[in-house]
């Protein structure tokens, strides 16, 4: 049996991987390794590795990397200390490939480890582009540490191609996270509200995540200042809040949101992690997604719902019709917050709205590839010149 190590490290991370995770798991000639790391293992994001123990997953190792900064020292830090757990760990699981998927630091360090422990890599979602994040160097160099590549359109494919990977290697399998969609039994509004403890009872309800933009220094209690302000400018209306990532100033931007739902208790609601399913279900019943998260981009479409995606945190990535990209000032927001919810958007462009990641179902492609691809001497690559 070929033993596919996946390793994850965020809750956003571990939804997208679920089905593919399933898939290996069911699949005969494969056994699913699995190391969890990050902000799983964290009780400030919320211990989420408990989440994966109930989807029924057995977690091989559970490798602790977050210090209690998140400094550019803390996560360089924490970085170092992931490259030595990760390199422990593969000496002792000794898979035969490692599955990772996008662009955080975690999965740098993991990437690293295995490249010097001549383990072959599966990276999925790579060739897209992020200008305003430390992400967009992250990736990349993932990609080039990476034997076979897994990517979400036809133009992030080319993008891989360009640098440098072997076209036979670069698969197009759409977006992950819309399979979750497909295939998930979504919450009906009643169930999902009563979850959640907090009824969607207004004229207009929103749903936000915010992250900090971490090639801008010092901006993260700003930005955020100016999206709260922005929404308290819209009467009559829900909010729902996602808690930020463990990304440099990340903290920052928590305490602002747990002090705006202290002060706005009716009107608000925040948690840290409010998991696959009834996330998903969310986005079926709110209004708009705002915030700089690569989901509004990428799955909220599939609901056709709105998406404020706010400054230069997703700039680069593809975005559909359902997209409204604003500047990160207060006036800018809550223009575009309002156009989101004008009828005109809603019944000119919401009803006709495709997503461009894709249909779904992308498990079964990448098991397939990953199934049929020989790695003996895979390790060898070659740079492929345009």
């Amino acid at each position: 049996m070929r033993k596919i190590c996946v390793i994850t490290g965020t809750r956003a991370e571990y939804g997208l991987l679920y089905w593919v995770m399933k898939s290996i798991e069911e699949d005969k000639d494969f056994q699913l390794q699995l190391i969890v790391t990050g902000m799983h293992l964290s009780t400030e994001f919320g211990l989420t590795y408990k989440q994966i123990e109930k989807d029924g997953f057995h977690i091989d190792k559970k490798i602790e990397i977050l210090l209690s900064s998140d400094s550019p020292i803390g996560i360089s830090k924490s970085m170092g200390l992931a490259m030595i757990s990760f390199s422990e760990a593969f000496d002792e699981l000794q898979p035969d490939l490692i599955l990772v998927l996008g662009d955080r630091f975690e999965i740098f360090s993991a990437v690293s480890a295995a490249m010097i422990s001549r383990i072959p890599t599966a990276h999925c979602h790579g060739g897209e582009a992020t200008e305003g994040l430390i992400d967009e160097s992250i990736r990349h160099s993932i990609t080039k540490m990476s034997h076979v590549h897994f990517c979400s359109t036809e133009d992030y494919k080319k993008r891989i191609i360009q640098l440098g990977e072997s076209p036979e290697s670069v698969y197009n399998v759409g977006a992950l996270g819309i399979e979750n969609i497909n295939k998930l039994e979504l919450l009906s509004r009643e169930d999902f509200e009563e979850s959640i403890s907090f009824k969607l009872d207004k004229k207009y309800s929103f749903l936000v995540t915010f992250h900090p933009v971490t090639l801008e220094k010092s901006t993260a209690g700003e930005q955020i200042d100016q999206l709260l302000e922005a929404i308290d400018k819209i009467d009559d209306c829900k909010i729902i809040f996602t808690k930020s990532n463990s990304d440099t100033d990340g903290r920052i931007i928590n305490d602002r949101i747990e002090e705006y739902v202290k002060n706005n208790p009716l009107k608000s609601v925040c948690f840290t992690s409010l998991g696959q399913l009834r996330y998903l279900s969310a986005l079926k019943y709110v209004d708009c997604v705002i915030g700089n998260s690569s989901s509004g981009l990428i799955e909220v479409p599939s609901f056709n719902t709105a998406t404020v995606n706010i400054g230069d945190r997703q700039r680069g990535r593809i975005i559909g019709d359902s997209v409204i990209s604003c500047l990160s000032s207060t006036e800018d927001i809550e223009k575009a917050i309002r156009k989101s919810i004008s009828k005109e958007f809603k019944n000119n462009v919401l009803s006709i709205a495709n997503n461009p990641y894709g249909t779904g179902n992308s498990s079964d492609t990448i098991v397939d590839v990953l199934k049929r691809t020989d790695l003996k001497d895979i390790l060898k690559k070659q740079f492929y010149d345009l």
